[in-house]
């Protein structure tokens, strides 16, 4: 019998999916603190132990992981104009799986390059100018950041006229930094190429940082390189999707993952004007596109998203005092593994956080449209992806999974009259990733996408 075993180190917990390949089906799965602070077999031996104990012991013939843990895959992306080059940089770096910390945009000044080495990043990804434009914004930025302390790598895939001396700057401070030049991010106006980009960003993640982030030994019982999981998840949105020649996917779909340090948005769906009047501003973004809010999590950002909202809100939506909300986040500073009973006061919390991280970052993900006065009379413009005849939504993440108001959390994500310019999905109908698998899937897509695709199908729940 062939079984698979699929692991993700997450921030929180490591959760392990076993797959029997033959039959299609999902034998079991487990969870376990992630141990990666000290030694990352702990929390990976005490899901296992937990799965044979539940399921009895299953001989894998592969395994293969992907994870987010440790900060995840942190990136800074520096472009040329906020609204094209840093834009196309941003999607690039969000599509490889990268947890975007911060873009900046034009020339770097002493203080954003301060900004820069406190964020620490893993990659700087280094972007301007079209093909044959602006050298000089390039140039002086390559320069700013070959003398930002720190060990980070950097990508350069700005105005091709740029690569030789980018690289020259660069190679002349190569102890402490790897270089890659790419193919330009937005080679033309209005054109993305962020695949390149996003190759050499996963390519840098096998080679240098799952090392950094001490998962060279987990490597090494792998069958397959360790990804981020938020690559894995963005695969798995695809495939289910598109489908395959003998099953039909899901069409257009959105997918929320709210995690404990993050809250990930995934669309897969054209997101072109549906209407002649409506004419399209900036970058026609990317068909498969993901955003990651590194300030919306229900554990280790808890506090920057509380201040998204107005506290007397969550008061009264959770039904709670204000000092309840502070003990949570201090609670959350020391125990990010707590799972809270439900009808308590924290789990009451915990729902109306997962509603805020919703709202908040379904309004960054999807695009928008304004009215403006031509010659010709009044135009809409549209800014970003039209996700208005999405039709499906799925939600994943132990906040969302684990509630008993998963629809009403979700339906955060749906287009409402406080937000009426915001052009989210209206009326569809919603999933829950109740095993918590999708990013399991993700994995075993690389090698098994028809036994993927049929697990996806049968596992997402309908609310």
């Amino acid at each position: 019998m062939e079984n698979y075993l699929l692991i993700d180190f997450g921030s929180t917990f490591t959760k392990l999916t076993a797959v029997d390949i033959e039959n299609g089906e999902i034998i079991g799965c487990a969870k376990s603190f992630t141990t990666i602070e000290t030694d990352v077999f702990e929390g990976y031996n005490n899901a296992l132990e937990d799965l044979f104990l539940n399921f009895g012991k299953i001989k894998f013939s592969k395994k293969i992981a992907s994870s987010s843990a440790k900060g995840g895959l942190k990136i800074v992306s520096v472009g040329l104009v906020p609204d094209l080059t840093a834009k196309a940089s941003r999607l690039a770096a969000a599509s490889a799986g990268g947890k975007v910390l911060k873009t900046f945009s034009y020339e770097l000044t002493e203080k954003e390059s301060k900004e820069i080495e406190n964020l620490s990043p893993d990659i700087v990804l280094l972007t301007g100018g079209i093909d044959g434009g602006n050298k000089d914004v390039v140039m002086h930025n390559a320069e700013v950041i070959s003398k930002i302390a720190g060990k980070f790598s950097v990508i350069y895939a700005g105005n091709k006229s740029c690569g030789d001396d980018v690289f020259k700057i660069f190679d002349n401070n190569i102890e402490n930094r790897e270089i890659i030049i790419c193919e330009n991010v937005l080679p033309d106006f209005n054109k993305l190429n962020i695949n390149p980009t996003k190759e050499a960003i996963r390519k840098l993640f096998i080679k240098n940082i799952i090392k950094a982030k001490g998962l060279n030994k987990i490597q090494k019982i792998m069958d397959e390189q360790i990804i981020p999981t938020p690559l894995a998840v963005f695969e798995a949105c695809e495939i289910l999707s598109f489908g395959n020649k003998s099953q039909l996917g899901f069409g257009d779909l959105m997918l929320y993952d709210v995690g404990g340090a993050t809250t990930d948005v995934y669309s897969v769906a054209d997101g072109s004007p549906k209407v002649s009047n409506v004419f399209l501003s900036g970058i026609k973004e990317p068909y498969s596109k993901r955003t990651v809010e590194g300030d919306i999590g229900m554990r280790y950002s808890i506090s920057t998203l509380c201040e998204t909202e107005e506290l007397d809100t969550i008061v009264k939506n959770a039904d709670v005092d204000i000092d309840d909300i502070k003990k949570c986040i201090e609670l959350y500073k020391t125990s990010p593994d707590i799972v809270h009973e439900e009808g308590s006061v924290y789990k009451r919390l915990d729902d109306e956080f997962a509603k805020i991280a919703i709202e908040v970052s379904s309004n960054r993900h999807c695009g928008t449209i304004e009215k403006t006065y031509s010659p010709m009379g009044e135009v809409l413009i549209q800014t970003g992806k039209n996700l208005t005849s999405v039709k499906k939504i799925i939600g994943t993440g132990g906040a969302v999974i684990n509630s008993t108001k998963t629809k009403e959390i979700l339906e955060k994500g749906t287009a409402s009259l406080k937000y009426a310019n915001i052009l989210k999905p209206i009326s569809p109908t919603f999933y829950v990733d109740k095993k918590n698998i999708v990013g399991a899937m993700g994995l075993l897509s690389h090698t098994k996408p028809d036994v993927a695709l049929k697990i996806l199908l049968k596992e997402l729940i309908e609310l």
